[in-house]
């Protein structure tokens, strides 16, 4: 059974922070390195806090958690695992930046000894088999999720109800997969897809992006981001641009700073993908792969649509 807890706090790229528990066990303590994205993300922030409480109520591993300074920042994801490596530690868990360009580094520390697990963002399975490496991913569906989220747009807009898609980065496979449910609901509920652009799950370019949408197709009524972060910035543009309430937004990830607009009706919905809970299943897991089991596959995480105030 899976302990849920979650964990957040700004560590800077590459940078490392000890975090010690009690000595609840007699000999050695398994070391697990958490590598996640942005901690500029409430999502991460929240993610690295519940995988420290959990670390203290488990008390039989050392927890080492790290993040890096932007959601692009790969070159500092690959500088977190060499120095994982280098510090011999036992396990590794993992939000990769990117789904391909992460894989050298953790086929490397696989090749050294070291356990991983995979959560939030799925490995590239051709690059994984490249590599020789089979690495199981502990994660939502974020396809049926993102579908989940579109849908009450869909349900809010009516059939022709003219949308466009702001996408996280093109290299992440659950930005991917988001985008994939979008279109899957998109298609099936007959919307019009004017426009779709990444701006790589950070607020302030969603809300240039945006800005330039809005410009270039005056006529939006739906706004399909693929993380809360972005809709932050798509709503303070549409505030801007004095069509609040008139354009209507939904997102993913449910993060503490989009819980106001869902209860004042500038976001219709988002999806809970239990992020705090997410890292400490992650650790759970690779703890097993340390004292001895063998993960693969895809061991599946919950979502739950949340429904703001307007969307019916």
């Amino acid at each position: 059974m899976f302990r849920r807890s979650f964990v957040s706090a700004l560590v800077g790229a590459g940078t490392l922070a000890a975090i010690r528990t009690p000595a609840l066990a007699a000999d050695h303590k398994p070391v697990v390195g958490l590598v996640m994205k942005s901690l500029a993300n409430e999502f991460f922030k929240d993610m690295q806090e519940g995988a420290v409480q959990h670390a203290k109520e488990r008390g039989d591993f050392t927890l080492i958690p790290v993040g890096i300074q932007s959601e692009t920042d790969i070159d500092g994801q690959i500088a977190a695992v060499e120095n994982l490596v280098t510090r011999h530690v036992d396990a590794i868990v993992i939000a990769p930046a990117d789904s391909r360009a992460l894989l050298p580094p953790i086929a490397r520390a696989i090749k050294s000894g070291i356990k991983v697990i995979n959560i939030d963002v799925a490995f590239d399975p051709a690059s994984m088999k490249k590599r020789g490496v089979d690495i199981a991913f502990v994660g939502p569906d974020n396809r049926d999720g993102a579908r989940l989220s579109a849908d009450v747009l869909a349900a809010k807009l009516g059939r022709g109800g003219k949308v466009v898609i702001l996408e996280g980065n093109p290299g992440a496979e659950n930005g991917v997969q988001r985008r994939l449910g979008f279109m899957d609901s998109i298609n099936a509920n007959g919307l019009k897809l004017l426009d779709s652009r990444t701006a790589h799950w950070e607020t302030e370019e969603a809300n240039s992006v945006f800005a330039n949408m809005l410009t270039a197709h005056p006529d939006i009524q739906g706004v399909m981001a693929a993380n809360d972060s972005m809709a932050l910035g798509v709503v303070k543009a549409i505030d801007a641009s004095g069509r609040s309430g008139k354009i209507q937004v939904v997102s993913f990830d449910n993060i503490p700073a989009i819980r106001p607009l869902l209860e004042n009706g500038k976001v219709l919905a988002t999806v809970d993908q239990f992020g705090a809970q997410l890292a400490a299943m992650g650790v759970d897991n690779a703890l097993k792969e340390v004292q001895g089991q063998t993960l693969t596959g895809w061991i599946k995480t919950p979502v739950k649509l949340i429904k703001g105030r307007d969307a019916g």
